[in-house]
């Protein structure tokens, strides 16, 4: 019997301690390919103590890396490392050892990232070196040194302008320290060998990729669901820091966007919208292939909308609520839909505790307009195949996405959409299925809204061409195939071991 391919799926804040759209093309990646074994790496916030997903026995190993836990993570997660060896490393780890063989790295790293060029050999030099070090020797003695804190700031003062400098705090200089801290931390963390390694976001994920390649030579696969550089720096564009920290944030989200591409052999993207953004950033056009997400057509179908909504106009969403999935527009929506159908519904299954502060300010903006008997964030729901039936048509106001599917899962439920031009939505959704509108328009999405919910023919006629397409080119068959084949070729590629890394 063949070997299985053994794949580390490198995950961020998704599967399997949390939900959404990554989370669930993992879950489906895991359970159902049948020529591979998974060993999750999962980066989280803090430690979590139980998956929200049933793990497949094609999981073997769990492990994760808590980046923002108040204990370290040899501290609080078991690793399979000896104590003794742990505190050895940290005995070991000098200040002079430090000056010596760590801080030119990290100075150099630091210079890049501020550097226009940003040099994507210098940059991936300075990684190898830095977890070269990492192999030996204590992370948190080395980052929370004296001698790297004052390389820290010396360089700052030798790469920033002088007006900069003047405006920059203390407070400022510390966070950015404490920030890069935590980014780099995977990189000290051992992984298991493993003949494929997949990064499922182009960020931080990388670091655990990249110890298997400079160890092993093992090829990374990176699979690019919403572009990670364009939905940070919208992150980063919005968050209230000052223009240092934030400076900082972009430069360095953008060296690593450009080291994942550099180091990636394959890059699968869910959709062609994607494909611009990854190239502007450095990725080979030649190693870039569309994989869709698919959806399993017999669990997602056709059924009966629930007695309790069966003469109220209802529209659904399946989304979590935080900024990206732009909530407010979707309440606006639902105060401008009122306005000509008084009874419609609004039913949001999703986890209102991503942001609580975003969920807060969407509840507020419900008593605001008065929408508190229409609009309704219903938390969680385990039974996704279920939602969409609630619903007369679906709804989609993000200002970001790869390829939703909320979108697809709702056309193979026969339920048309309404959906925000972003990402791959309209490579999915098209004017016989659902109607595509403006990002943050509430006006033109109520527009279409109320044409829907007023016309039954039409979303007969949508609902059917809906599932039609999905049959056609968004099955969960398609998806898993075109996956096994890609992991295949990927592990029977070279894995000689270059001389630098041996």
């Amino acid at each position: 019997m063949k070997n299985k391919i053994k794949v580390l799926l490198i995950t961020e804040g998704t599967y399997p301690f949390n939900t959404g759209g990554v989370s669930t093309w993992a879950h489906d990646l895991c359970s159902r390919i049948s020529n591979s074994e998974f060993y999750l790496y999962a980066i989280n916030a803090g430690v979590e103590l139980a998956p929200k997903y049933p793990l497949s026995s094609h999981v073997k190993k769990t492990i994760q890396v808590p980046m923002w836990s108040p204990e370290e993570p040899f501290d609080c997660v078991d690793y399979d490392i000896k104590y003794s060896d742990v505190l050895k490393a940290r005995e070991y780890t000098s200040e002079d050892l430090i000056r010596e063989a760590f801080v030119p790295n990290f100075k150099r790293f630091i210079q890049i990232i501020y550097s226009e060029d940003q040099s994507i050999t210098g940059l991936n030099d300075c990684f190898y070196h830095m977890w070269s070090f990492f192999q030996q020797y204590d992370y948190k003695v080395t980052m929370t040194s004296e001698t790297v804190w004052n390389v820290f700031c010396r360089t700052l003062q030798e790469v920033l302008p002088s007006n900069e400098l003047e405006e920059m705090l203390l407070e400022d200089i510390t966070t950015a320290m404490r920030w890069i801290y935590r980014f780099l931390i995977p990189i000290a963390i051992d992984v298991p060998k493993t003949d494929v390694s997949h990064v499922t976001i182009s960020g931080i994920a990388v670091l655990p990729a990249l110890s298997l390649k400079y160890k092993y030579n093992t090829p990374i696969l990176v699979t690019e669901h919403g572009v990670f550089i364009r939905e940070r720096l919208i992150a980063i564009s919005a968050a209230d820091y000052s223009y240092f920290l934030k400076k900082m944030l972009i430069n360095f989200s953008e060296c690593i966007t450009r080291l994942v591409y550099h180091h990636a052999s394959e890059i699968s993207t869910v959709s062609k919208f994607n494909m611009a953004w990854e190239c502007f950033y450095g990725a080979d056009m030649s190693k870039i292939k569309v994989i869709y997400n698919g959806v399993d057509h017999n669990f997602f179908k056709p059924l009966p909308k629930p007695k309790e909504h069966a003469n109220t106009p209802t529209v659904v969403a399946a989304a979590r609520i935080f900024d990206l999935k732009d909530i407010l527009t979707m309440i606006r929506t639902c105060a401008e839909v009122q306005k000509t159908i008084p009874n419609v519904q609004f039913l949001v299954y999703g986890n209102k505790d991503a942001v609580p502060e975003y969920t807060k300010e969407c509840e507020l903006l419900i008593a605001t307009l008065n929408l508190t008997e229409n609009f309704f964030l219903k938390g969680f729901h385990n039974r996704p195949e279920y939602i969409y039936a609630e619903g007369d048509i679906s709804i989609l106001t993000s200002i970001s996405e790869g390829f939703p599917y909320t979108v697809i899962e709702s056309m193979s439920c026969a339920v048309p959409v309404i959906a925000t031009d972003v990402g791959g939505v309209s490579e999915a959704l098209d004017d016989t299925c659902g109607f595509i509108c403006k990002p943050r328009n509430h006006v033109e999405i109520a527009e279409k809204v109320v044409k829907l919910l007023q016309n039954e023919q039409l979303r007969n006629w949508m609902g059917e061409n809906a599932r039609n397409k999905v049959i056609a080119n968004f099955t969960i068959d398609n998806f898993i195939n075109a996956f096994e084949k890609t992991y295949e070729t990927l592990s029977q590629k070279n894995s000689v071991i270059p001389k630098r890394y041996a």
